[in-house]
């Protein structure tokens, strides 16, 4: 189902990148984008980032700047085009809770085909204006500056596991950046690169991170073809550069992500028990110290459980539906999988069946999203809101969702670490 190539990447000539990678470009703001460059004014945010927020376009300029950037950097060969195809192994060590991870994975193009029409998968809705701030940088640079992160199933961990008899030395480049080490070994093994790509013809690819990054790639092969008389099939045009890893890798960790509720100044535990009504059980509990708590105690009441701090009160509940198939009578037509995951529970029942009809007048509550469980008890302690503490979906639910061709609520998976920009460049011509 996946179909997998080699490619001759454009990449730093310097061995040491802890000073030229960088975060993923929409999670950074100009001041980040000026510490960066104040470690080096070659970190690729410079190309990577022109305009900030990338949330929508900007001006035209700031793009040609950056392909000014780019052809600079070749020119002087502070970057470089490999001689010959690989694929790059990339292992990214970093510490969760108390333990120390390691998530392998490798870099490929991965030929692009519309999602519902191939073997790549989404689970998240994409928006107009990022993918327009995308495509004019990809129509500029003519290159895929950062990668998408794809997930494919893998119960053995094969080809983790023949990638790593393939790297026995020293990684090629690394770098350390927010804590996190990022190795990378350049494989031109043909045999390896042929072993991989069958492992991986048989199997899909779900989209962790990247959405908008696959949807703008489809956008510019597009545009591209109504330029070109003909494209190959081999062409770059077709594939989009990919971070790929195995859904079973032991590194592969799908993270929460948590909200607060912080203009429903009515509503107390009490007030909240009474308008759920005996549907939803109710477990008090202290409020958790630490994620690893959370996540024990939600999982001893079951995968829709969630936990609600009430910070004005200073009280604490795991709260879990007694239906698990609650919202097939007010969304009959989405699939079981959709309707079972916590995420579609709090959004699609509580806040919107109960929440906003019976707290908030009918008008939609603010909802804000943190990565971390103590930003979101902070948050609601500095508003008087409620701390909405979420289970993480599973690496099984990612997959069913995504067969089911459903998309899931708003920021409902966060994967951690995030991938390090600057790796590797595909060019795509």
């Amino acid at each position: 189902m996946a179909h997998i190539e080699p490619f001759a990447a454009i990449r730093y000539t310097s061995n040491e990148l802890s000073h030229l990678i960088a975060p993923p470009y929409d999670i950074l703001s100009e001041a980040d984008k000026q510490i960066l460059l104040a470690k080096d004014d070659h970190n690729i945010v410079a190309i990577d980032l022109p305009h900030v927020p990338p949330k929508s376009a900007g001006p035209d300029e700031v793009y040609d700047r950056a392909a000014g950037e780019l052809t600079s950097w070749l020119d002087i060969r502070a970057i470089a085009r490999d001689p010959a195809p690989a694929i790059y192994v990339y292992h990214q060590t970093y510490k969760l809770g108390t333990k120390t991870l390691t998530r392998k994975k490798f870099f490929a193009r991965l030929r692009l085909s519309p999602f519902g029409e191939g073997s790549v998968f989404a689970h998240e809705q994409t928006f107009g204006g990022p993918k327009e701030d995308r495509l004019k940088l990809t129509l500029a640079t003519r290159c895929n500056l950062s990668p998408i992160f794809g997930l494919y199933p893998d119960p053995g961990n094969e080809v983790a596991a023949m990638l790593d008899g393939a790297i026995d030395r020293e990684p090629d480049q690394l770098g350390m950046l927010e804590a996190i080490q990022n190795k990378l070994w350049v494989v031109t093994d043909e045999d390896v690169i042929a072993s991989v790509k069958s492992m991986l013809a048989d199997r899909p690819i779900f989209i962790a991170d990247g959405h908008h990054r696959y949807s703008t790639a489809l956008m510019y092969r597009e545009k591209e073809m109504e330029q070109l008389v003909r494209v190959p099939e081999e062409h770059p045009v077709n594939y989009v550069l990919a971070v790929l890893c195995g859904m079973e890798d032991p590194g592969a960790v799908i993270q929460p992500y948590f909200r607060s509720m912080v203009d429903v100044p009515g509503l107390t535990m009490e007030k909240l028990t009474s308008a759920l009504g005996a549907g939803f059980g109710w477990t008090p509990i202290n409020k958790p110290a630490s994620a690893e708590e959370l996540s024990r105690r939600l999982a001893a009441v079951g995968p829709q459980a969630m936990a609600l701090y009430f910070a004005k009160e200073g009280t604490c509940a795991v709260i879990s539906p007694g239906d698990p198939d609650l919202l097939a009578k007010y969304e009959p037509k989405r699939k079981p999988a959709w309707r079972s995951l916590a995420y579609a529970i709090f959004h699609r029942y509580i806040v919107d069946e109960v929440v906003q009809p019976t707290f908030c007048g009918g008008k939609p509550p603010t909802l804000h999203y943190h990565k971390n469980m103590q930003e979101s008890i902070a948050d609601a302690m500095e508003t008087g809101g409620v701390a909405v503490l979420m289970p993480a979906v599973s690496m099984n639910q990612l997959r069913e969702i995504c067969l089911a061709g459903e998309l899931m609520p708003q920021k409902s998976t966060y994967f951690f670490p995030k991938l390090a920009t600057g790796m590797v460049i595909n060019p795509l011509y």
